[in-house]
């Protein structure tokens, strides 16, 4: 008798991880795209990404895996931004039940389309958290980002 652990629980409740992940992944993209501190939002769902025609033509849903651009700020503001974050962690482990984030330099990646930053970027993982609680968490951190400057 299976005894709802092990790598089969994942596996059984992964449709239901990736469908509430990709929702609050397009939800937390279309609030941080209203912040003033935010220049652009990366996310293929939406209608201005670069990547939007493509992910259309190839695809039927999106995940919580996206970017944001920062208007200009400098290096120790997106630090205190990151620092500050409590619910978020930082890596690169992407797919997981939690949200992570990442600041990095896109000139140094290769993309299937062309587009330039203008300002630090983060990429965003959402993970399966409370969205109001992660909303709560990046404006506490674009707070303190904001004094750092």
């Amino acid at each position: 008798a299976a005894s709802g652990s092990g790598p089969e629980a994942g596996t059984r409740t992964m449709a239901l991880r990736l469908k509430e992940q990709q929702a609050a992944g397009l939800e937390m993209a279309r609030w941080l795209r209203q912040r003033p501190e935010v220049k652009r939002v990366l996310h293929p769902a939406l209608e201005d990404d670069p990547g939007h025609a493509i992910w259309k033509r190839d695809f039927t849903g999106a995940s919580s895996l996206f970017s944001i651009v920062l208007n200009p700020v400098p290096h120790k503001a997106v630090a205190a931004l990151v620092d500050h974050l409590v619910l978020f962690g930082m890596g690169a482990s992407w797919g997981g039940y939690e949200s992570l984030v990442l600041p990095f330099d896109c000139s140094t990646y290769r993309t299937v389309t062309r587009w330039e930053a203008g300002g630090p970027t983060i990429r965003i993982h959402i993970g399966l958290e409370d969205t109001e609680d992660l909303k709560q968490d990046l404006d506490d951190g674009f707070k303190r980002m904001t004094a750092a400057i």
